[in-house]
Parts: structure tokens; C-alpha cells; sequence
């Protein structure tokens, strides 16, 4: 009995070994018809796909980024058997050309996916015929014509447009044939139009955006019907009317974006409906009134974006016993009153930009709980108490971004030794008339990159302290009443020096700065790299010298030294500075020449030198012959095609003599081709005739910081 079980273990042992050798033997490849179509995919390409050698390969199932299905059963003896191509999925592969009908062909696709690439011209339409298509990803190419979606496709699921160059009206009649979408992504075309009715048969969608597009009017109705919807991002629009109350029926909302559009009135008071949603942005509207009291008292929202509308009344409305979650808040520019000491209470806040309202009191001692901030503005408001603020906010370790511009008007700078702000990176306290001297405590904030303590009565020495902050390269002491000498130490900032060396950019969470140099230009900026590196002394009264070594700071952009009462020559080391952009010398009491070797800053868009002592030829080569006359006015030696010809021939000046016009500067023209941070930052400021013009007046200049 024992030999026979054991003679039928072997047996069937063969026998699957015997079959498994058959099924091995059988090479299930791709389908002649799926093969055809694939190859006619890439040769409307105007670039190959990695991977895929079709020349010597007809397996299209080994070829990257195609997915075959299973093969069929396999029947005994049966060589010809064929998978059937699933899914195509190529994002990233840097491809250019046309998309070739043929895909249609693909009788058992599911997935497509040709997102982030190069492709270009209309996408064939009779791919949203294919039955059993269920996710379209072509996102970030450059298709354009009409956006494709007039859908038969019974079975998708997922359709990502975006960000192409797709035109037409946002028709949802396609909804009532593939019930099953759940993902629909049209943001950043351009779509136009009013959003026609339709929406409401989507009735499984959980994610629309029509983002960054150019649709108008008001909203259907029935979009408020797809209650399964959990993202919806209207923004970046013109929608315009009164927010429906039927908002309150998309009670799975968990994200909502309606930011910039012309959307009026009040806000539904139809929040407590709205029990899972936590972002919440309705920024640069026409709203107006107070906020609903369902919104203050919302107890799933996290992330709160208000700004830049009209809302009114007291800023208590934001309830922190019940908006427990409640971690970025952003009120600016508004109308809203009253004091800020109840958002104190909203423990896990980290972003507060309360700028540009009508907000007063004494600043609150509380705040010093708010142990996560780590990004505060409260400019533009009549907040009082300056020690009061700087002593509370100490206490917020994780605090990176401070602004507190036009507040505590004409009190004293706070001078306590101990305050201790380690991990802040940027700090502006700019056009609040402060009286006192520049406080030493600065330096203890070894992380700081940007300061701007413009537009105050502050006098005395500049320290050279200020020097040693390893990673400042943006600073802004303009319009104050320093005197005494520039610190030497100046020319030595470590970031400026060499700006790889600094800190990585901080994205500016929850909002964006403006800093304006002038009544008619400015510049925004939403992370710290996005600012120019800034030196700005002007509208002081500094006397003594321009440092020579100031030609050490390679990396700057902006130099600003204007209206002091400088002496001396203008060093020929600044034209080492080879990216340098905006260079101001005027009102002081600078003599010589002009050195010819500025002519090699190919990148210097503004020069001012009015109202000097300067003598001899204005250089011409360069970037020198597209500054006007009125950038040269007031100095009676001066002579160039600009102003006077000059009838006598110079020759070099004597430092330019000595330095033999500098090897390191012809080296340093190497270092164009690694200009940091955007070339054209200067585009921010205003033209050079209108900085010359405005320069030339006794006007002090306006230096505004605002959040928006």
C-alpha cells in the first residue's frame, strides 16, 4: 500500500512538472492590434520613449510603462495567446509631439497617464470612448483646442486636464454616463464662460477643481447637490453673486477654495452643516459684514483664509473654546476692530496674519502660550506696547516670520539685553517711528536672513555687530537718523559673500509680502530666496567713507546708499560686483570720477549719482548709455554724452592705475553664468528714469511693508 502512494506521489509530481514546462514554453505576448497602435503612438512623437525598442521587440507588455492584463486560459497546444495592453503610463518622460488617434484602438485600456510631459495639439476625442477606461491623467503638457469632454466612457473614474491650454465651456453633461467619476481636475486652462447646470448627476464626484481659469457668473445650483463632494476649488476665477445657502448641503466637504473671484455680500451662515471641512479660503473677494457665527465656531477648521475683503466687527467672532484645530488664521486687510488677546486662547495656531485692520490695544501678554507660531503680522493696525510684544513673542520658539510694521507709533526700541529670538528668519518692524538706538539684542538672532527696521527715528551708531549674523542678506536701515561711519564689517556678510551659504528659503505660510521702494513699483514675495539681496543705508546721516572692500559682497543685488553725507571717491571694487542691479550714491558728498570699470556690471538696470561732487567722463560702454541726464545732475564736473562733451581727454584714475583694472574683475565675468535668484529682480523697482527723477527730489521716499 505504502509503495503504491508513493509511486502515485511521484507520479503526479511529473505530471506538473510536465505542465508547468508547457505553460513556461508559451510566451504570452502583447496583441498584434495593441503592438500596431503603440507603435503608431510613438511615431508621432517627435521624441523616443526610453525603453522601448520596437524595432527588434514586438512584446509591447515588456516595454516601459505598459501594463498588460493576464493572458487567458491556455489551452493545451495552444501557441497564439495574447495579453491585451491596460494601462500606458509615461508622466515625466519629457515627451513632445502629437498624440496619435491609434491609442483608441486600445480596446482593453484602463489607465492613461501622459501627465507632466511636452505633448501638444488637440488630445484625440475617441479615447473617451474606450468601455473600459477608468483613470486619464494628461496634466502639465501643452494641449490645446477644446477641452475633451464630451465622455462616453461608462467606466471613469479619475480625468486630470489640468494645466494645459484647453478653451471651451465647462459643460457637465457628460455626468449622467460615466456615474462612477469621482475625480475631475480642469484647473489652470483656459476655460470660459458660466458653468453650465449638470453637475448635480455627478453624483459619486469627491474632487472638482476649475481653478485658475477664466469662467464668470454665478454658480449653478445643482452643484451644491453632489453631497459625496470632499474637495471643491473654484479659485483663481471670476465667479461672481451671492454664495448660495445650498453650500451648507455639501456636508463632506473637507476642502473649499473660492479665493479670488468677485464673489459679494455675506457669507452663508451654513457652516455648522459643514461638520469634516478644515481649509476653508475665500481670500480677495467683495465679502462684507461680520462672519457667521457658525464659521467662529468651527470645530474642524484647521486652516482659515479671510483676507483681502471687506469684514467688519470684532475679531472675538473667532471663537477658540470651539475652533480647537484651528492652526493658520489669516483676517488681513480687512475692517475688523477690537483687541487681539482672545486668539491667544487658539493653542495650535502657527500662522497669524492679522494685517492691514483696525485692531488697537496694548499688545497681549498671552501670546507667549502660543507655543507653535511660528509666522505673525499684525502691520498696519494701532497695536501698542512694543516691549510688551517683543517680551511675550520671545516665548514662541518655532517663531520664523515677524512683522509688526505701523504699530506702536513713536515709542522707544526696546534695548533689554535678554530678548532671545533664535529661530527667527525674518523681521521687519518698519514705519512705526521708533525713538531709541539699534538694539544690540538683535544679534543673539543668529538665524535671521532679512531685518527692516526702516522708517523709524532711530539715531545713533549703526553696530557692527549686525555684521556677525551669518545668514542676513537682505538689510534695511533706511529712513532713520543713523550717523558716525558705515561699520567696516559691513563688507564682510557672510551670505552676501556667498549666498549658497545661507539658510534654505522659508515658504511664507499663509501669506505673501509686499515691499514697496517707491509710490509707484513694488515687489511680492511669498518665500525669504525671493528677495533681492539688499544692503540700504539710505536717508540716514553717515559720514566717512565707501569702503573699498564693500567689492567683496558678490552676491548683492542692491545697494542703496543714497542720501547721507558720504565723502571720499567711489571705490572701482564695486565693480566687482557682477550681478549687482541697483546701485544709488546720490546726495552725498562723493568727489573724482566715476570709475570706468562699472561699465562691466552688465546687469545694473538703476545708477544714481545726482547731487555729488563727481568730475570727468561719465562712462558710455556698459549699461551706462540707458541712464538719463537726470541720474548725473548736480555734479558741475562731470561731462559725457549725458549731460556736456567733454573737451579733454582722460586718462584712468589713479586707484584704477593701481589695481590695473583689477584681473579679478574680467575672472569675476565668469560668475554670470551662476547669477543667484532671479536676474531682473530689479524689474520689481521702478524704471531708471523714475528712480533718477524721484531721487532727485528732496522727497523722502515711501518704504511700506504690507501682508496680503
Amino acid at each position: 500500500m505504502g509503495i503504491t502512494i508513493l509511486f502515485f506521489f511521484r507520479f503526479l509530481c511529473c505530471c506538473f512538472f510536465f505542465y508547468a514546462q508547457v505553460f513556461i514554453s508559451i510566451d504570452a505576448k502583447c496583441h498584434p492590434d495593441d503592438l500596431k497602435a503603440l507603435k503608431s503612438f510613438v511615431d508621432r512623437l517627435h521624441t523616443s520613449v526610453q525603453g522601448w525598442d520596437y524595432g527588434s521587440s514586438s512584446d509591447c507588455c515588456s516595454w516601459k510603462g505598459v501594463t498588460c492584463s493576464n493572458p487567458p486560459a491556455l489551452k493545451f497546444n495552444d501557441s497564439n495567446v495574447f495579453s491585451r495592453v491596460v494601462g500606458l503610463e509615461l508622466p515625466g518622460e519629457r515627451l513632445r509631439g502629437n498624440v496619435s488617434p491609434s491609442l483608441g484602438d486600445l480596446v482593453k485600456l484602463k489607465t492613461l497617464n501622459l501627465s507632466d510631459n511636452f505633448l501638444t495639439n488637440s488630445f484625440p476625442p475617441n479615447l473617451f470612448s474606450l468601455q473600459n477606461l477608468e483613470v486619464v491623467d494628461i496634466s502639465s503638457n501643452e494641449f490645446y483646442g477644446y477641452a475633451p469632454l464630451n465622455i462616453t466612457s461608462p467606466s471613469i473614474t479619475f480625468l486630470d486636464i489640468s494645466k494645459n491650454k484647453l478653451i471651451g465651456e465647462v459643460d457637465p453633461g457628460f455626468c449622467h454616463i460615466p456615474k462612477q467619476i469621482q475625480t475631475l481636475q480642469l484647473s489652470s486652462n483656459r476655460l470660459h464662460g458660466k458653468v453650465l447646470p449638470g453637475f448635480g448627476n455627478c453624483s459619486f464626484l469627491e474632487e472638482l477643481s476649475l481653478a485658475s481659469n477664466f469662467l464668470s457668473g454665478d454658480l449653478p445650483q445643482d452643484l451644491f447637490a453632489m453631497s459625496k463632494l470632499k474637495v471643491l476649488d473654484l479659485s483663481d476665477n471670476a465667479f461672481s453673486g451671492e454664495l448660495s445657502f445650498q453650500l451648507g448641503n455639501l456636508s463632506n466637504l473637507l476642502y473649499l477654495d473660492i479665493s479670488f473671484n468677485q464673489f459679494s455680500r455675506l457669507l452663508p451662515d451654513v457652516f455648522f452643516n459643514l461638520r469634516t471641512l478644515e481649509q476653508f479660503a475665500a481670500s480677495s473677494n467683495n465679502f462684507t459684514g461680520v462672519l457667521p457665527v457658525s464659521l467662529g465656531n468651527s470645530p474642524s477648521i484647521t486652516t482659515l483664509s479671510l483676507d483681502n475683503n471687506s469684514f467688519s466687527g470684532s475679531i472675538d467672532v473667532i471663537n477658540c473654546s470651539a475652533m480647537v484645530r484651528l492652526a493658520s488664521l489669516n483676517l488681513g486687510s480687512n475692517h475688523f476692530i477690537g483687541q487681539i488677546g482672545s486668539l491667544s486662547s487658539c493653542s495650535q495656531l502657527r500662522v497669524v496674519n492679522l494685517g492691514k485692520n483696525r485692531l488697537d490695544g496694548d499688545f497681549p501678554e498671552s501670546f507667549k502660550n502660543l507655543r507653535s507660531l511660528s509666522h505673525i503680522s499684525i502691520s498696519r493696525n494701532g497695536i501698542r506696547n512694543l516691549s510688551a510684544a517683543l517680551t511675550a513673542l520671545q516665548h514662541c520658539k518655532n517663531l520664523t516670520v515677524l512683522i509688526l510694521t505701523f504699530n506702536f507709533h513713536g515709542e522707544m526700541m526696546p534695548t533689554n539685553l535678554n530678548f532671545r529670538f533664535e529661530n527667527t528668519r525674518l523681521f521687519v518692524i518698519a514705519n512705526c517711528r521708533l525713538t531709541g538706538s539699534m538694539p544690540q539684542w538683535l544679534s543673539s538672532s543668529t538665524k535671521l536672513q532679512i531685518l527692516d527696521v526702516s522708517w523709524n527715528s532711530l539715531s545713533g551708531e549703526i553696530p557692527s555687530s549686525i555684521a556677525d549674523l551669518q545668514y542676513l542678506f537682505y538689510l534695511d536701515l533706511s529712513n532713520n537718523s543713523f550717523s558716525g561711519s558705515i561699520p567696516r564689517s559691513f563688507t564682510q556678510f557672510h551670505s552676501l559673500v556667498n549666498l549658497s551659504n545661507s539658510l534654505k528659503g522659508e515658504i511664507f505660510e499663509g501669506f505673501s509680502f509686499f515691499s514697496r521702494r517707491s509710490q509707484s513699483a513694488g515687489r511680492q514675495y511669498k518665500q525669504l530666496l525671493g528677495f533681492p539681496p539688499l544692503v540700504d543705508l539710505s536717508y540716514n546721516e553717515l559720514s566717512g567713507t565707501i569702503w573699498p572692500e564693500f567689492g567683496n559682497l558678490k552676491d548683492l543685488h542692491v545697494l542703496d546708499l543714497s542720501n547721507n553725507k558720504l565723502t571720499g571717491e567711489i571705490p572701482s571694487t564695486v565693480a566687482k560686483l557682477m550681478v549687482l542691479e541697483f546701485l544709488d550714491l546720490s546726495y552725498n558728498n562723493l568727489r573724482g570720477r566715476i570709475p570706468s570699470s562699472l561699465a562691466n556690471l552688465n546687469f545694473l538696470s538703476t545708477f544714481n549719482v545726482s547731487y555729488n561732487h563727481l568730475e570727468g567722463p561719465i562712462p558710455s560702454a556698459g549699461q551706462f548709455h540707458t541712464f538719463p541726464n537726470s541720474c548725473f545732475v548736480g555734479n558741475d564736473g562731470l561731462c559725457g554724452f549725458q549731460t556736456v562733451a567733454c573737451k579733454e581727454e582722460f586718462g584712468p584714475t589713479n586707484e584704477e592705475k593701481a589695481i590695473g583694472e583689477d584681473e579679478d574683475v574680467d575672472e569675476s565675468l565668469g560668475s554670470l553664468m551662476k547669477v543667484p535668484l532671479g536676474v531682473g529682480a530689479a524689474v520689481g523697482f521702478v524704471s531708471t528714469a523714475a528712480v533718477c527723477f524721484f531721487s532727485g527730489m528732496v522727497f523722502p521716499r515711501e518704504r511700506k511693508w504690507e501682508v496680503q
